[in-house]
């Protein structure tokens, strides 16, 4: 997956990410560290979380217009979050709300081999599909399959102001952003597995849907939620079955499991979902050591996934 949103070049490899990260939510910022064991998942490794909460309306994440309202609260919980973990560096991957960043699943013919110039091809084609500059943005991009007959890229674009925002805010906070990937993304690495499966990652904001089979992305896609709850459960069951039909359509068999990860309990999610074919499974549990009792209940998956690259 990209690993880095960079104006300048893409970052195609997902390893050597610090041994610290953060997620930037609207209810506050979650940090995690890995204390040993660099890119082990799941089970195996050795994470420590901390949560620091956010006032309502601190946070505003979008692509039109400034997301940090109260720039010196963010940064304050953020260097809350990260004291109460301790990382041994002052780099740290960052963590994105997927409303912020958009995700496109390309095709090409072919790239150019230098990084540099697949970037300008791929920066190329974006420029019609965001409703923003290119040329000034975050950009990253990462081939996930590859044939004689061309190759599938999936690329990750954001306003360069909304990113510059975040970056500041780290800075801000005395750290140095590493890594900057939205969270359904980084929370794709949270997943050992190479056999395909549905995921879904639930904000208050937002839900994204993905597809990944190995190392290929077949779906991604995050909509923007209703405030009002019933027509809020309506979509979700909505995204949820055209995720199933998609799945079924592509790999011949209707999945069994959804990998779930968000602001709600898995149950109470499966009881949104309303689905009895469907089986719905913690993205990333919470683990019996390193999470403190006063961590509420929030998406760990992003901060896994991006600690899996730690190196």
């Amino acid at each position: 997956m990209p690993s880095h949103l960079n104006r300048t070049k893409p970052s195609t490899q997902a390893g050597g990410r610090p041994s610290a990260a953060i997620e930037i939510t609207p209810e506050g910022v979650l940090a995690a560290v890995r204390a040993g064991g660099a890119g082990k998942r799941g089970e195996d490794a050795d994470d420590t979380f901390a949560f620091a909460p956010l006032a309502a309306g601190a946070l505003a994440p979008g692509i039109d217009e400034p997301n940090l309202r109260s720039p010196e609260a963010v940064a304050s919980a953020i260097r809350s979050a990260l004291s109460e973990v301790s990382p041994r560096t002052r780099a740290v991957s960052v963590v994105l709300p997927d409303t912020v960043v958009r995700v496109f699943v390309l095709d090409f013919d072919t790239l150019p081999e230098k990084d540099a110039e697949a970037l300008s091809v791929v920066r190329f084609r974006l420029r019609k599909m965001v409703p923003f500059d290119v040329e000034h943005a975050g950009v990253s991009y990462q081939v996930v399959a590859q044939s004689v007959a061309g190759c599938k890229v999936m690329a990750a674009v954001l306003p360069g102001p909304i990113l510059a925002e975040y970056e500041a805010a780290v800075r801000a906070a005395g750290y140095e952003p590493g890594a900057v990937l939205p969270s359904s993304l980084a929370a794709l690495e949270a997943a050992d597995s190479m056999e395909a499966f549905l995921a879904a990652n639930l904000s208050s904001q937002a839900l994204t849907t993905s597809i990944a089979n190995g190392q290929d992305l077949l779906l991604y896609r995050t909509i923007d939620l209703p405030a009002e709850p019933a027509h809020r459960m309506e979509e979700i069951q909505r995204s949820i079955a055209v995720a199933v039909a998609y799945f079924e359509d592509k790999l011949g068999a209707r999945p069994r499991r959804l990998h779930y990860a968000g602001i709600f309990k898995p149950d109470d999610f499966a009881s949104m979902v309303a689905d009895p074919e469907l089986t719905v499974v913690e993205w990333a549990p919470v683990p019996e050591g390193g999470a403190p009792a006063t961590l509420p209940q929030i998406n760990l998956a992003g901060v896994a996934g991006a600690l899996a690259g730690a190196g």
